[in-house]
């Protein structure tokens, strides 16, 4: 008998010694919140500052156009983990598929180098079932959304958003995740590809513009409005205009890959 009132003395002390630490450690949640973000030592509110990420891609050659990096959504109370994937757009370097004859079978909407390097990498470093953002300047949009709409990509990972700089729209119907192009209206190189041809309306339109003052200058604009953040400065960092989304990402995980002709 004094064994299970012995017993029973314990269970009661156990349970209340468990509440008093779960009471505890609400009370010290509630004085510090858990920080969500530690391990992530670079902020981003706009699509600008994505835009200057996209450049990195832009290195001679050196490091690749392709630049993968770990990284928190947080939109709201929604925050989720997801791999940021930047794609640099047309570059002239031997060996490297950044050329005029990527951008003409991109353009086409036809299978290329570049296409198949970024598929590679991504299923070379990022976890299967992970979620992807992808931002991309030039070609660098037209082969980001010729991925999102391949079936490697859309079986093993989760598209959040795609982000185009100054891209023609590829892939309208089979790309995953919300897509956003973003057009300076000197800017001629985001409707020129195939879809203006048997996708009038969607290349057309499916477009957010902004006007840099350019007066027809389409080189300038393509090279230097979406840095501008008098222009994109409200456009969030997937590209919506008046959105709330940020990016953190943790730079010690980016990682550059090339991309080879062959």
């Amino acid at each position: 008998m004094r064994n299970k009132t012995w017993n029973k003395s314990k269970k009661v002390t156990r349970n209340i010694l468990k509440s008093f630490a779960i009471t505890v450690f609400c009370f010290l949640v509630f004085l510090f919140p858990l920080n969500v973000h530690a391990g992530y030592d670079a902020e981003y509110h706009n699509v600008t500052e994505i835009c200057t990420l996209v450049y990195m891609g832009y290195n001679g050659g050196v490091n690749g156009p392709i630049v993968i990096t770990k990284g928190l959504y947080q939109n709201g109370d929604d925050t989720q983990e997801v791999y940021l994937v930047t794609l640099s757009g047309t570059e002239i370097v031997s060996g490297q598929s950044t050329g005029y004859y990527t951008d003409i079978l991109s353009g086409l909407n036809l299978n290329n180098p570049y296409k198949r390097n970024v598929i590679r990498a991504i299923q070379e470093s990022v976890p299967v079932g992970s979620n992807l953002m992808f931002a991309g300047h030039s070609l660098g949009g037209m082969i980001a959304q010729q991925v999102i709409a391949s079936d490697e990509i859309k079986r093993d990972y989760n598209v959040l958003n795609t982000v185009c700089f100054g891209s023609p729209l590829l892939s309208a119907g089979s790309r995953e995740g919300a897509v956003h192009r973003l057009a300076d209206v000197s800017d001629i190189v985001p409707f020129l590809s195939g879809s203006l041809i048997n996708n009038t309306k969607r290349a057309l339109n499916e477009v957010q513009k902004e006007k840099g003052g350019y007066n027809g200058n389409a080189y300038a604009a393509h090279t230097q409005s979406y840095f501008r953040t008098d222009l994109w400065g409200s456009y969030d960092v997937t590209g919506t205009k008046w959105g709330n989304a940020t990016l953190w990402l943790d730079s010690s995980t980016r990682r550059f890959f090339q991309s080879p002709t062959r």
